[in-house]
């Protein structure tokens, strides 16, 4: 169980996957991520850490830096059309405003995410100097305890409801019931029109590759044993429908596949990401 005030594991080992990548794989390099490292501070020996074995990890550090790489592009793209605020539901660890201020400060970042850890990493910020800029705002949700609340508290930290936004949800909604995604998804298809949401969601075991069932049965264990189990999966179909049942008008389905192809085609070293996340692109 994670302790309050402290990030969740699954939060640093992302992080700590995304230093791996830039560490243990060759370039180019999907994304560019130590700082998160720096965030996480593990201490020496780190690298020799089970979940950390760079060849049998090596798929799911591509996934993870493919996913991230696949939203911070959609942030970009919209900024550039004047979309001009970004809510990350679940911040984590996420350093997209730390690693890349001339972009990240085109919009006003929102991160959301859990009070206690929150509140480390706000204070981990400062301590290593990066600061909390103006146009950085931390957003402490419990998304369970909330009853969709969250939105309130996003307006009373500056976030404009009669704008549209990019909202980003990723590696999270494994971790809530389906009836808290469905009232989350019912409140970001309420946004202003010109919204774009980015989410990511868990395959069944039926859907995922038979080379990647192996590690989501150990990704399933590992997160149990950590106190926060995977809760939901979702058939693309689903997700699809329980979007369009919010409220969104467009809605697209985004295999991982697909992400492998855009970001680690002609790879000299093969990397590429394992299968079994997907995300939901939909539209307000």
């Amino acid at each position: 169980m994670t302790a309050e005030g402290t990030p969740d594991n699954t939060a640093v080992r992302c992080a700590l996957w995304r230093a791996m990548h830039v560490l243990t794989d060759p370039p180019p390099h999907v994304l560019r991520d130590e700082v998160g490292l720096r965030l996480a501070d593990p201490g020496d020996g780190w690298r020799e850490r089970p979940d950390m074995d760079p060849r049998a990890t090596r798929g799911f550090r591509a996934a993870v830096v493919a996913r991230a790489r696949f939203i911070e592009d959609l942030v970009a793209e919209q900024a550039a059309r004047g979309v001009d605020q970004y809510v990350l539901l679940g911040a984590g660890l996420d350093t997209f405003a730390q690693r890349v201020p001339e972009t990240a400060s085109r919009p006003r970042v929102f991160e959301v995410d859990q009070p206690g850890p929150q509140q480390w990493k706000r204070d981990r910020l400062t301590s290593l100097g990066y600061g909390i800029p103006d146009w950085l705002r931390l957003v402490p949700v419990d998304f369970e305890a909330s009853g969709g609340a969250w939105r309130e508290q996003l307006t009373a930290a500056g976030f404009d409801p009669g704008r549209p936004a990019v909202v980003a949800s990723s590696g999270v909604t494994m971790y809530l019931t389906k009836e808290a995604t469905a009232a989350t998804l019912r409140q970001i298809a309420g946004l202003a029109p010109g919204s774009t949401l980015a989410m990511t969601f868990l395959l069944p075991e039926d859907l995922v590759a038979e080379a990647d069932r192996p590690g989501l049965r150990a990704s399933k264990a590992g997160a149990r044993g950590s106190g926060t189990p995977f809760l939901s999966f979702y058939t693309p179909e689903e997700m699809l429908h329980l979007a369009h049942e919010a409220g969104f008008p467009q809605v697209r389905h985004v295999p991982g596949t697909s992400l492998a192809e855009r970001y680690f085609t002609d790879r000299s070293d093969g990397l590429r990401p394992s299968t079994g996340e997907d995300l939901l692109l939909a539209t307000v």
